[in-house]
């Protein structure tokens, strides 16, 4: 089930009725039932996966927390084989094709003719989100952190919880497990602020994200025709089209899941404000990136054995970040070059760090804050492209004709792209104010300061945002699939 489909728009006032309405005792059982009742309409083959990991995970648990401390070897023999089994579940159903493919394609380098055997696998919906939080989960009963919920219902919520579970952000033990056990009390200013973040949401998505995507899917879809400016175009627009597309998809899994007063982690935190890869990488799906971080980065060392092995320790997290975005190779060119960046980074941190104390300007923000965003800009183009060879065919024809024939460069990029001028400039306008909102997001909660404006001003900004979001709809608006469902 979409979030951006009618059956959501249904689905969603039904389940906030049957929630409020049950007595108190009931209402985590349920928010139970609505999960899986909304995950079944988006995954219905594989919802006894989904159930058959949270058992294995939740028995796990209560055998590693009920052992003798000093079984020590026998409670990691639990935790290794249970991450197994569901690391390599996930491992099958997204990437035996992958490694079939590119095992046959290495076999064939060295004049091995043979063909991959192949399986025909639907890849189970939010089966990346699921298994990483679980594990977590997992993983923080077996170094004490957490304790283990003692339900087996009760972490079944936990795992399937239907606003996050198909795309995220991904949930933490000690930040969301708690909510859901306690007693909810329906509080109208929460339920009001996740329906401005739904909103805001919304227009990401549906005015601006889908809007995109049209231009982008011709370009990347026949990029041997294409040079110079279209490329720099549709390279732009696909780095806002996939914010626009996840961090809406974010805000409205926050928004409805605080219509429950349950709160969710902050996933995005205007990340093309950043002036460092770094700290894009704290701004951008926050709850993947913290995740690796401590569940990846961390264990192989973090920055404790000196700085060659951080490096490296940077590096493979990374290049595992890129992989479990998809199973194309693409994807781990990906990882690798934000990984690369990061070292450089580093680097030139090591060498300017100790020479430059003061704070920097505000010019150097703006430099720094821009470059970022072209590097950032520039891995977009092998993330989004299908092969390596369109990848570095985008990169390596970017400046075609662009420098000495600016104007016609620009032409043939809206003819290219079947673009009129009052189209584009009604992107840049929806981008434009996507950028100004992020910008004072920087230092203000501005749906919850909405709540502080005059009736009419926040009314006008609903019926406004409601409006574009309908007449974009009726006017050639396309439903596209979230991106990060692929994930």
């Amino acid at each position: 089930m979409l979030f951006n489909s009618l059956a959501f728009l249904i689905f969603l006032p039904v389940a906030f009725i049957l929630y409020w309405v049950a007595p108190q005792k009931t209402r985590w059982i349920v928010l139970l039932l609505i999960s899986y009742y909304f995950y079944m309409a988006a995954s219905p083959r594989y919802v006894l996966l989904l159930l058959a990991t949270s058992l294995v995970v939740w028995g796990a648990s209560l055998i590693i927390d009920r052992t003798d401390p000093d079984q020590g070897a026998f409670k990691k023999g639990v935790l290794v084989i249970t991450l197994f089994i569901c690391f390599g579940l996930l491992i099958f159903f997204k990437y035996y094709n992958f490694a079939a493919n590119s095992i046959v394609g290495l076999m064939n380098l060295f004049s091995f003719n043979i063909e991959p055997h192949l399986l025909n696998l639907m890849m189970p919906v939010g089966i990346s989100f699921y298994t990483f939080q679980s594990t977590s989960y997992l993983i923080d009963v077996y170094k004490g952190k957490s304790r283990p919920q003692e339900s087996f219902a009760r972490f079944a919520l936990y795992v399937s919880f239907f606003p996050q579970i198909i795309a995220g952000p991904i949930g933490r033990t000690d930040e969301l497990m708690w909510q859901l056990d306690c007693e909810k009390k329906f509080d109208y200013d929460v339920a009001v602020s996740g329906l401005r973040m739904m909103l805001w949401g919304y227009f990401k998505k549906l005015v601006i994200s889908d809007a995109l995507a049209k231009y982008v899917d011709l370009i990347y879809g026949n990029v041997p025709y294409y040079f110079g400016m279209t490329f720099i175009m549709a390279s732009v627009m696909y780095t806002f089209q996939i914010y626009c597309d996840f961090s809406g998809y974010s805000d409205i899994a926050i928004g409805t899941a605080r219509l429950f007063n349950i709160e969710l982690m902050q996933n995005f935190k205007s990340p093309y404000f950043s002036s460092s890869v770094r700290e894009f990488w704290s701004r951008w799906h926050i709850s993947l990136s913290t995740w690796f971080r401590d569940y990846v980065y961390i264990p192989l060392g973090g920055s404790r054995k000196g700085k060659l092995k951080k490096r490296i320790n940077l590096m493979l997290t990374m290049l595992v970040s890129g992989l479990w975005h998809g199973a194309n190779w693409t994807f781990v060119l990906w990882g690798g070059l934000h990984g690369i960046y990061q070292v450089i980074e580093d680097v030139l941190r090591d060498i300017t760090g100790k020479k430059e104390k003061k704070a920097p300007g505000r010019l150097s923000v703006i430099f720094h804050t821009l470059l970022t965003f072209a590097l950032v800009d520039i891995a977009w183009i092998f993330f989004r492209a299908d092969s390596i060879s369109d990848a570095f065919f985008i990169v390596t024809h970017l400046h075609n004709g662009v420098i000495l024939h600016f104007a016609n460069a620009w032409k043939k990029m809206t003819v290219d792209m079947l673009i009129t001028t009052f189209g584009l400039w009604k992107l840049l306008a929806a981008i434009l104010a996507l950028m100004i909102y992020d910008y004072f997001s920087l230092k203000h909660d501005i749906p919850k300061e909405m709540s502080r404006w005059k009736l009419p001003l926040r009314w006008l900004i609903y019926v406004g945002l409601t409006t574009l979001i309908i007449i974009n709809k009726l006017h050639g608006g396309t439903t596209q699939q979230f991106i990060y469902f692929n994930f």
